[in-house]
């Protein structure tokens, strides 16, 4: 379930540039076998970058929330209000809390993902090496 709603946006893409290779590639002014080696040439490369985008945002989310968890701040995408404050730091000395993958806070009445979300650094909480 986590895949398809991390992805799923990019899977209708793929899907969507699919329908357009197959299309391009059953059209009579291209040659017999393009279908045959174009279709699965395009579906192995979307596969191999849908996969990766899914593995590189888990990856970030977990470093994300155990980061969360262990009481230092990260920064989260606010697209709300782009031009105001793009990002927005939280922490839990401030009142927010992870409930699954999703950062909330009873005072602000908007939620962020987890996969929204990055490391912070700041000098109180340097860089762990």
């Amino acid at each position: 379930m986590k895949f398809l709603e991390l992805e799923g946006a990019y899977i209708v893409i793929g899907i969507f540039i699919l329908i357009v290779t197959a299309f391009v590639t059953t059209r009579s002014f291209v040659g017999k076998n393009a279908f045959k080696i174009g279709f699965p040439l395009v579906f192995s490369i979307l596969s191999f970058f849908i996969l990766m985008h899914y593995f590189v945002t888990t990856d970030r989310m977990e470093t994300v929330e155990n980061r969360f968890l262990s009481g230092k701040p990260i920064i989260c995408e606010n697209r709300v209000q782009r031009k105001v404050a793009p990002s927005i730091i939280i922490s839990q000395p401030q009142g927010w809390s992870l409930e699954g993958n999703v950062f909330t806070n009873p005072e602000y009445s908007r939620t962020f993902h987890s996969a929204r979300c990055l490391e912070h650094f700041t000098p109180e909480f340097p860089e762990e090496k």
